[in-house]
């Protein structure tokens, strides 16, 4: 609990803090295009500069983009080294080795072939994260492997696989079910037809409950497509439900194939009815994630008419609320809903407590606040001046002429500071 809590403040200090005399580590977006980056096993590396005081030091270096902790990519070059021949291609082969195992098509084929099986041959390896078809039997005798997988288990696989433990680099907590059922139920009333969910297991569980929904529910028409850095998922979604993709630096792992499926999919009847939901790592840096995901708005406005380039794509961006001053640096049109999302398997994050203990993290979104209801069992309530629902605690400032709270708790107007703050 107190490491959860320590990771919690750092975060918190990461967002809210300015860059304006800090010290640490940060990206730089505006590289030069000429060069290109170098690769790591989980794509183009980002470069970074270190700060000491609000000043850079002079030399840069490239780094992986989607693990922060060396330990899980041991990736490290100056901007200006020159590697030897014999360097980069011992590089290149230590990618290949740390690519997954399988092909995509080699990961479908097995899938469909699965799911062809009788019951009593379906089988899963616990230890390995693998289906198993009978000719893998003999490898995993002495393994874990749990036996009688049933369709409904291969709808769900969130509840086969086990979340990765590295919070800086996987983040795998999952929605919880009040989360994901409003999620969906938020989508279903706003009409989308598509959503296009980016990285992390609360984005599968998203994913799994809409493909649920939309096989048991004839009236439904929403589909999803997952976009993710975990390939496990590979094995259990055909090619246009999954694209193992990293969101830190817009890599598909499986090239222009992968690529194009995501394009389609944003492009479909012309880019109408589709969102973007997005919930990365807390412990992501912002800049590259904001980047990513103006490359994929991009794409979304390839397949827009002329008329309509002063149309943005819909995004739902789930993120703690102190990172708000970064997330609207980038995307000015976003505004902060007051819904708090709550996590299952996270010891803080959780819907019901009080107090500083309620969950920091908040729906940031384009979409005008006064089209979203929040669930007035909750507490939530409209507020008419704000024209926006809010939190019960969260009220409305007639000095500031807003619903000032940010964390759920009532917060108190100060004069000398001129503006509303916590209490």
């Amino acid at each position: 609990m107190a490491a959860l809590r320590d990771r919690l403040g750092d975060v918190e200090a990461e967002g809210s803090t300015s860059h304006q005399g800090s010290s640490g580590v940060e990206v730089v977006l505006h590289s030069d295009p000429a060069t290109p980056a170098p690769l790591c096993p989980h794509g183009p590396t980002l470069l970074f500069v270190k700060v000491s005081q609000g000043k850079e030091e002079t030399r840069r270096f490239y780094a992986c983009s989607a693990c922060r902790d060396r330990k899980d990519c041991s990736f490290f070059q100056w901007e200006d080294e020159k590697l030897s021949g014999a360097r980069l291609a011992a590089r290149e082969a230590h990618n290949r080795t740390c690519q997954p195992p399988l092909s995509r098509t080699k990961c479908v084929e097995r899938y469909l072939k699965f799911i062809e099986l009788p019951l009593s041959q379906r089988k899963f390896c616990q230890g390995c994260q693998q289906l198993l078809l009978p000719d893998d039997w003999e490898k995993h005798l002495e393994h874990q492997v749990v036996g009688d997988i049933s369709v409904t288990q291969l709808k769900r696989p969130s509840q086969l696989l086990y979340p990765l433990e590295n919070k800086k680099t996987n983040a795998q907590y999952l929605f919880a079910d009040r989360s994901c059922h409003f999620l969906i139920d938020l989508l279903s009333t706003l009409e989308f037809r598509r959503v296009l969910c980016v990285g992390t297991p609360s984005c599968f569980r998203l994913h799994e409950l809409i493909r649920l929904k939309a096989s048991g529910d004839k009236k439904s028409n929403i589909k999803s497509l997952l976009l993710d850095i975990d390939f496990r998922y590979s094995q259990f979604y055909v090619e246009d439900s999954f694209c193992h993709y990293n969101m830190f630096n817009h890599h598909f792992f499986d090239g222009k194939a992968a690529l194009e499926v995501c394009r389609t999919f944003l492009q479909e009847d012309k880019g109408e009815g589709v969102i973007m939901v997005t919930d990365p790592p807390f412990g992501g840096l912002v800049e590259p994630l904001a980047v990513t995901f103006k490359k994929l708005i991009a794409m979304w406005k390839e397949g827009q008419s002329q008329g309509n380039n002063h149309k943005e794509l819909p995004i739902f961006w789930i993120f703690p609320y102190f990172f708000e001053s970064r997330i609207c640096q980038f995307f000015p049109s976003f505004c902060m809903l007051d819904y708090q999302v709550d996590y299952d398997n996270h010891a803080l994050y959780k819907h019901g407590k009080t107090g500083r203990k309620q969950s920091p993290v908040r729906i940031f979104t384009n979409i005008p606040p006064n089209k979203i209801i929040l669930p007035v069992e909750e507490g939530y309530r409209f507020c008419p001046l704000c024209q926006r629902y809010v939190s019960l605690e969260n009220q409305h400032c007639e000095h500031c002429n807003s619903c000032t709270s940010k964390d759920g708790r009532k917060w108190n107007h100060c004069f000398l500071c001129k503006k509303c703050v916590k209490p």
